[in-house]
């Protein structure tokens, strides 16, 4: 059950951050996704390590979104704190997309290749979605280079959240080799 909740709590996340940067109304979509994030992570068996593979999420979202707008191939609206950067409600949602890893899409644990070709589908299907809900745009340098990009940074993204959340010596029991 606690997946279900999970996938659910995800789309409210993705709609109400989506929906509010369309409408230039970014705060309470923000702090209320970022509310279930720090419950999720509250409640995760290894609280520590979920935090650190959200962060890292949410800092690789942040350089991939970056570089993509600065390339000119998409723009997002309520571009706070800079300009320069991609906005804090697309860094929720990639920390928040991370928060399914050990829940929602752990089926892909063992399964890289089908999360990176999920992820290299899904990915800029989200991103599609949210440029016809109002909350960014395709740049000057145009749709279809911008979802190739994003196509190539989620399906690295995927597997990659995967490989970062992998059990570590010390981090508890490891199963026998022989």
């Amino acid at each position: 059950m606690a997946k279900f909740w999970n996938f659910v709590f995800f789309q409210a996340g993705w709609f109400a951050c989506v929906i509010g940067a369309a409408n230039q109304q970014v705060f309470w979509p923000v702090v209320a996704t970022l509310l279930y994030i720090a419950i999720h992570i509250w409640h995760s068996p290894r609280p520590i390590s979920e935090l650190k593979l959200l962060a890292k999420a949410g800092l690789f979202g942040a350089a991939v979104d970056t570089l993509i707008a600065n390339l000119g191939f998409l723009s997002f609206e309520n571009s706070w704190p800079s300009a320069y950067l991609s906005p804090v409600w697309m860094w929720t949602l990639w920390a928040l997309v991370a928060s399914t890893i050990n829940s929602s899409l752990a089926w892909l644990r063992d399964r890289p290749i089908l999360g990176a070709v999920l992820g290299a589908i899904a990915g800029p299907m989200s991103y599609e979605a949210g440029v016809r809900m109002g909350a960014g745009a395709w740049g000057a340098n145009g749709q279809i280079g911008g979802l190739i990009l994003l196509g190539l940074a989620w399906g690295i993204a995927i597997p990659l959240f995967f490989y970062w959340d992998r059990p570590t010596v010390g981090s508890g029991p490891l199963k026998n080799p022989l």
